[in-house]
Order: C-alpha cells, then structure tokens, then sequence
C-alpha cells in the first residue's frame, strides 16, 4: 500500500485529467502535502477521506495499492458480518480487507463496523468452535487478519489534533487477546482521541505505571478472558483508588458478568463500541 501518492497516480486511479486533480489539491478539496521541491504528494488517508467526502469513484484501487474490487460492491452491515466471517475462517485477507474498506468508504463509522461486522463475525466463529466446526488455528488467524485491517483503517484516519486529550487502554494479565483493546483503539482516534492500545495480558502494575506516565484523561480496559476473578477485583479496586478520581475509567468485555461488575467502579460500563465512542464524546468531541 502506498502512503503517498504524485498527481499522476491519483488521477490514473480516480480516471480523471491530472489538471483536475491539481484544483482539487489546490482548493483545499483534496488534502495534499509539498516535497522540498515543490511537487505535490497526495497522503493515501487523504485521498479516503476525499473519496467518503465526495463520492468520486475509485476506478483502479490496484493503482493505490487496495484492493482490486475496493469501492466497486455495495455493502450494507447487516449482511457483511457473514461473508466477513466466511472470509475470515478461509484465511482470505483481501477479502476480508475489500470488504472492510467498502464500507469504509460507504462512510459507515468505524465503531459501527467494529460492532456489526468484526465483533458479530467473532461471535460466530465462536459459536462454530463450540459446536466443533472451527479449529483454534482459526480462530488464531482470524484475530491476526483482522488486527490487520484495523491497523490499514487506522492509517486512514487523520492524526490526532495536538491538543487531543490521551486515551489508553489494555487487556489485563491473564487475557491474552489483543483484539478487543485494539478496537476500542481505532474507534477512539475516529472520534478526535489520540488513543493508545497497550495490547494484552498486562498486569495491574505496569497499567498503573503507564496512567502516571500518559495522564490520560480515558482509561479503558477490555475483559474477554479471566483467570482469577478476586485476583482481578483485587487490583482493579487497587488501581482505580489511585486514578478513578481524575481519570475517566470505562470497562467492557465478554467476561465481564454482573455479578463482576457490581464489584466495581467506573465511569461507564460499554457492552460494544458505539457506546464507548458515545460515552467518549460526551468527554470530548472533535472542534
């Protein structure tokens, strides 16, 4: 994937003259960047914006380094989590990226397609496995292609404002998966955050040394898997004794019960990440 792109190779893509393409960039229409020679480079994440923005036909994404097929299918979420999750158990990544990148530029929010397509395939494969249709290398595989794509989307959205507040955020010890963290990631960098995923597996200490050190104004932190819950509500208590009062706590996950969470405190409870966007905005919203 190229991450900047001349004029010639924009408008061979779009299929439109290079002169146009130079009064896009010129305008302000069509974000654009100057080399130290004065020649035009056009970033790939400005481009996407352009294309969600306008409407302007990608006609050979090849060009850009997407996927051949990319912009040219209609998707709609509700039918996309199954052949996303088709996509995924085959082990296809282009597929898998094509159809990500569709509804991209079909201008649905990436929280949206973190909770109907990504988190709905997910629940799916889950259902395969314990039924004994899905093998574990799967399932594997299936997080490692779609933490890939996350990070392509990620490359598309605009850095964050220098005065963006600091959001981080982890799975704890003993919940090895990364995917979930990585979600809430993206979605917050959409919504204007400057947004860090830890990863997974991190231990209360090391969490507490990373909120003193980034001072963030949102912690989260995703639970699909634990291995001692009164060891969890032990330091979970301990770290938001520390920081509850000046950071804004949010947890979620699936192995998270009620019966859990009435153990703790927190700022907000978000069981997909259209809440965590919204409860995010209500911190902090783009100017």
């Amino acid at each position: 994937m190229r991450e900047n792109l001349t004029s010639k190779q924009v408008a061979r893509a779009l299929q439109v003259s290079e002169s146009s393409i130079k009064r896009w960039c010129d305008k302000g229409v069509l974000p654009v960047a100057y080399t130290a020679g004065g020649h035009r480079r056009i970033p790939l994440s400005g481009l996407i914006e352009f294309l969600r923005a306008s409407k302007q036909e990608l006609v050979r994404p090849e060009l850009v380094g997407l996927p051949a097929t990319t912009g040219r299918t209609v998707r709609v979420l509700d039918r996309s989590a199954g052949q996303f999750c088709n996509a995924l158990l085959q082990g296809d990544e282009e597929v898998c990226r094509q159809i990500a990148l569709d509804l991209y530029l079909g201008e649905h929010a990436i929280s949206s397609i973190c909770d109907e397509v990504f988190s709905k395939a997910f629940d799916d494969i889950g259902h395969r496995w314990k039924c004994g249709k899905v093998e574990v290398y799967q399932e594997r595989r299936a997080c490692n292609i779609v933490i890939r794509v996350i990070n392509e989307l990620r490359s598309f959205l605009r850095t964050p404002n220098a005065d963006a507040p600091v959001a981080i955020g982890a799975a704890p010890q003993g919940d090895p998966y990364s995917l979930g963290t990585t979600m809430a990631e993206i979605v917050l960098r959409e919504s204007g955050w400057n947004a860090s995923s830890l990863g997974g597996n991190l231990p209360f200490t090391t969490l507490s040394a990373a909120i003193k050190e980034n001072r963030p104004r949102l912690f989260w932190l995703s639970i699909s898997s634990l291995e001692g819950e009164d060891d969890f509500l032990s330091g979970y208590q301990e770290l938001y004794e520390c920081f509850g009062l000046d950071v804004a706590f949010v947890v979620g996950g699936r192995a998270l019960s009620a019966e859990i969470r009435h153990e703790m405190k927190y700022a907000a409870y978000c069981d997909n990440f259209q809440h965590i966007e919204s409860f995010a905005r209500t911190l902090y919203s783009i100017k």
